[in-house]
């Protein structure tokens, strides 16, 4: 089993959890750095939560 095979598994038992984590670190970005980059951050997070649902999703196929 590879490493992404054993993240994908993970992701797919733990995915709500993925979520509140990627929101806390991007709040921890936006405090960090005053807001400047809040923008990019947003994109980020989404993008990791969507990539996160992808694989999560992923696992559980048959």
């Amino acid at each position: 089993m590879s490493i992404m095979d054993k993240m994908k598994n993970l992701l797919g038992q733990h995915g709500d959890k993925v979520d509140k984590v990627v929101e806390k670190a991007g709040d921890m970005v936006d405090h960090k750095t005053g807001g400047k980059y809040a923008d990019k951050v947003d994109k980020a997070q989404e993008q990791a939560k969507r990539t996160a649902e992808r694989w999560g999703d992923e696992d559980r196929r048959p």
